[in-house]
């Protein structure tokens, strides 16, 4: 698979900020994923970062855990700029794993749950989707007259799925619980003491449809001033409008439990390591091959510090809104002080991959 002609490699002294950045953080990233790599390969990306290209970097992680990471990085892998120099500018988002308050069982004030994956949902691709289903649809509902569009956020939450035994927790406020759906996991602090984490199981399989551009369209919420907090605020001064505007985001997310067995990390995400706070990124797993570090310059972003951003991140999760070669979702950490840098952070960033040397020569 040839490299695409996307990358256009640089040197390490194009990277703005390089020698100041902690290069140890994201080493220790990397490593997380080096660890997994032998249990289960990750998928190649289709800009041809090709996975087998890291042997040699994954190897020698494995083999040392506080080696001098700025040669490290230097040595196995050559910068490229995503796009030619002057194209327009990608664009990076926040995430994080909140932290709520949760009954395991139902209460008169814990009255919301988070549901577990159902019986009969189905996944679906080529090999068993009807003729004429949205090819969109990822997952299904497995009927006697065989897969259908399984039910969406509105039916779930009217109770079509009552009577399973799925809920997994109960929680008190909507909107915490349909944040938890947004950022896909939570640490839930259960009235019994214990500290338990959800996690992604599977989802309805309809479109994500954000609550921010629906305000944003209706006039509510000006685009640009359109954050976490500032739906957050609008949903509790509309409560009786609340369901009008969630409902519109037809999917709906199932959770599993998972452990926390480090609580300074986050969730097992999509390349199956722990995330790392402000060292994760979530990228376009169709293109990118999780792994791969990437030097993200936003200087405008100022969320995680005040001198702007200028960060090696480690690709280790994705989602359905992060489309595009240089789109990215960082990871902010856990709880309500990670919540509030992951919900504003909406800028404009500069991409750039760290590739395997092998491949970065060969496209010279």
């Amino acid at each position: 698979m040839p490299l695409s002609s996307d990358f256009r490699v640089v040197s390490f002294d194009d990277l703005p900020g390089w020698a100041n950045d902690d290069h140890q953080a994201a080493y220790a990233a990397f490593r997380r994923s080096a660890f997994h790599a032998p249990v289960k390969p990750y998928r190649s990306g289709a800009l041809g970062v090709e996975f087998e290209a890291f042997a040699s970097a994954y190897s020698e992680a494995r083999s040392e855990a506080s080696p001098d990471a700025r040669n490290f990085f230097e040595r196995h892998f050559a910068p490229a700029r995503i796009g030619p120099a002057g194209a327009k500018s990608g664009f990076v988002t926040g995430f994080y794993e909140p932290e709520v308050e949760a009954s395991p069982v139902r209460t008169a004030f814990f009255t919301v749950p988070l549901l577990s994956r159902p019986a009969d949902l189905v996944d679906i691709d080529d090999a068993n989707r009807p003729q004429g289903m949205d090819p969109y649809l990822a997952f299904g509902r497995d009927t006697p007259a065989g897969l259908v569009e399984y039910f969406d956020r509105q039916a779930i939450e009217q109770g079509v799925l009552d009577g399973r035994n799925l809920e997994i927790a109960w929680l008190a406020d909507p909107v915490d619980a349909f944040f938890i759906h947004v950022q896909g996991a939570a640490r839930l602090r259960m009235t019994d003491g214990r500290l338990r984490r959800v996690t992604y199981a599977a989802k309805s399989g309809q479109r994500f449809s954000g609550p921010g551009k629906l305000l944003a369209d209706l006039g509510e919420i000006p685009l640009e001033q359109v954050t976490m907090q500032t739906i957050r605020a609008w949903l509790a001064a509309n409560l009786k409008r609340v369901n009008e505007i969630l409902w519109q985001n037809r999917s709906y997310i199932f959770f599993r439990e998972a452990p926390v067995d480090d609580p300074a990390l986050g969730p097992i995400a999509a390349a199956k390591v722990p995330l790392t706070p402000g060292r994760s990124i979530a990228v376009d797993r169709m293109l990118h091959t999780f792994g791969t570090p990437f030097y993200i310059e936003a200087p405008g972003l100022t969320a995680f510090g005040s001198d702007g951003f200028r960060r090696l991140m480690i690709a280790q999760d994705t989602g359905s809104a992060i489309i595009g070669a240089s789109r990215g979702d960082l990871f902010a950490g856990s709880g309500a002080a990670a919540g509030e840098i992951a919900g504003v952070v909406r800028n404009s960033a500069v991409f750039f991959a760290l590739i395997p040397r092998a491949l970065a020569e060969g496209a010279s």
